[in-house]
């Protein structure tokens, strides 16, 4: 039997204006609302990241995060 899909939490969140188009890309192009797309990727999360280029590409967001914000 297939698990209920319920929204049960909600959470304000702070995204760049880049990192809200792509969510709200991902989502059109997947059938889905944006809940529903950040709960497909955090749930597969394992499964559609490259560890070792999520490790690079973490460090470079994090070098330019200082700069982003002003």
């Amino acid at each position: 039997m297939p698990k209920r899909f319920r929204l049960t939490r909600r959470l304000p969140v702070a995204m760049t204006e880049d990192g809200y188009r792509r969510l709200k890309r991902f989502a059109a192009e997947a059938g889905l609302d944006e809940g529903e797309a950040l709960s497909f990727v955090f749930e597969h999360w394992d499964s559609i990241t490259d560890s070792e280029a999520l490790g690079h590409r973490l460090r470079l967001f994090n070098a330019e995060l200082d700069a982003r914000k002003r």
